[in-house]
């Protein structure tokens, strides 16, 4: 795959967990896990890292989240985790969905961006699950961005281009 579109995709990409971050970094603690607001702020950052994650696998076979977090995510009855996760957890996560998206558009080829994702509940070529995930993430950075901006009246700046760019231009 062209390396110029890959820088440009993994640019924009990362701009969006940027984005996500910032939202982390900006929540207060009192916030956080505030049981009146619905969806609490730190299960919006849950979800959203969840699926980047599953996302970047392609498929259901062989994924698991990292520790503590489980599949529950995916349970039709839409179980909660058993208990807020904390801002370390979260911010660990998200490191971890920023190295794997890095790396995996690192290592995207054509043929395998022709492909079709291996998930039933979305018809997309890989290429396409990677935009549909990229715009998953900033739907749910400006979720947390409209949160803070209505509970705090302050919410981060727009992201331009990803903070983490080991491929400059």
């Amino acid at each position: 795959m062209d390396s110029t579109w890959k820088a440009v995709v993994w640019q924009q990409f990362g701009a969006a967990i940027d984005m996500l971050e910032n939202a982390v970094v900006a929540c207060p603690d009192k916030l956080w896990s505030d049981g009146s607001q619905r969806p609490q702020f730190w299960y919006l950052v849950y979800h959203t890292l969840f699926w980047l994650d599953l996302y970047l696998s392609d498929s259901l076979d062989g994924f698991a989240p990292p520790t503590p977090f489980t599949l529950d995510e995916m349970n039709p009855a839409g179980l909660l985790p058993e208990r807020p996760y904390t801002k370390d957890e979260l911010q660990t996560y998200l490191e971890h969905g920023r190295r794997k998206c890095q790396a995996t558009l690192e290592t995207l080829t054509d043929e395998k961006a022709r492909q079709r994702c291996g998930f039933e509940w979305v018809d997309l070529s890989i290429a396409e699950l990677h935009l549909y995930n990229m715009r998953h993430v900033q739907h749910g950075a400006a979720q947390l961005n409209l949160i803070l901006r209505q509970k705090i009246d302050s919410a981060p700046p727009w992201v331009v281009r990803t903070k983490s760019m080991q491929n400059r231009e």
